[in-house]
């Protein structure tokens, strides 16, 4: 009888460190799905601000609460469980969809870029600021519409990542990615949105040190979006052509991976620096193929007779 317990003893030590290792499979991978979707997350922390632009203080944080739990919606109840049953029944449409998302991102930064240069900036328009609840709803709905397509490459870079794993381990690490990316998006949003009040809290302290921290944050609010809005778009170009780059090397056209790989291997052997540069050359690369392709679909779509161009810049963004 004792031999029979110190065997169950040990089978339950048993599992539970090959439940603990499953965790911390769980843990890498999800943190290896996620860190390939950065450069997603760096555009939709650098969007979502703009939507709180210009409203009443106090309703900054419940709105941005509202924003996060449907994007939080969008990734678990609609995205997850069509990422998961094509990556089951048509791996290969993963990659299709991959591409056209990182054809859009692509087309996005394109976007920016030109109408920049243009002078005709319509970057991210602040929703028109109106009083009651129907005009936050308003602001709601775009916030979470836009949120969809950026949840959407963000969840399949991640479901690329790991379509190796089985099915409920896949499931696993693609939910603890949609917790992780929503909580770090929303909580960084939260504090940009923030920063001028706690800015304006601090400067009217009495000690002097917190007043001078405190207007620094209030003057550093504008550069702060400003910069993020152009790591967005490079973040846009480099993710869109990198992953065009490695999708079409997977489809079997592998004419720019070659080239893009070649030109990494090639300086790779720099003493000390070469991994950095490796990876600067990679990244540069990805980036102008990213806006190659992203300037195509910008002048195939601005010849399309739907709308005004107005319109166009509106839809686009």
């Amino acid at each position: 009888m004792a031999g029979g317990l110190v065997g169950l003893l040990d089978d339950i030590a048993a599992l539970a460190k090959l439940a603990a290792a499953s965790i911390d499979d769980v843990g890498v991978a999800a943190g290896r799905a996620s860190a390939k979707a950065a450069g997603v997350v760096v555009d939709d922390a650098a969007v979502t601000p703009a939507y709180v632009q210009g409203l009443a203080a106090d309703r900054e944080l419940p709105i941005i609460k509202q924003i996060a739990t449907g994007s939080l919606r969008n990734k678990l109840l609609f995205i997850l469980p069509a990422a998961l049953l094509l990556s089951a029944v048509a791996p290969l449409l993963v990659e299709i969809i991959l591409m056209a998302g990182g054809t859009f991102l692509c087309f996005e930064g394109a976007h920016k870029i030109i109408h920049k240069i243009k002078g005709d900036d319509h970057d991210h328009d602040v929703p028109v600021v109106m009083k009651g609840p129907e005009a936050e709803k308003a602001t709601i709905a775009g916030a979470v519409r836009t949120d969809f397509i950026l949840s959407a490459e963000i969840m399949v870079i991640a479901l690329k990542e790991v379509l190796d794993e089985g099915f409920v381990q896949r499931a696993i690490i693609l939910v603890v990615v949609a917790l992780f990316i929503t909580v770090v998006v929303y909580g960084v949003v939260a504090l940009i949105v923030k920063m001028d009040d706690i800015g304006l809290s601090l400067a009217s302290r009495d000690d002097e040190s917190s007043q001078r921290l405190g207007r620094s944050l209030v003057a550093a609010m504008p550069l702060l979006l400003k910069w993020l809005s152009i790591i967005g778009t490079a973040a846009m170009l480099w993710v869109g052509g990198h992953i065009l780059i490695i999708g079409f090397h997977e489809l079997g056209w592998d004419l720019l991976y070659d080239i893009v790989h070649d030109l990494e291997e090639s300086v790779k052997d720099v003493g000390g620096v070469g991994g950095l540069l490796g990876w600067l050359v990679n990244t540069a690369l990805s980036a102008v193929v990213g806006f190659v392709v992203g300037s195509i679909v910008v002048f195939i779509v601005e010849k399309l007779p739907i709308g005004s161009n107005d319109e166009k810049a509106a839809a686009a963004h």
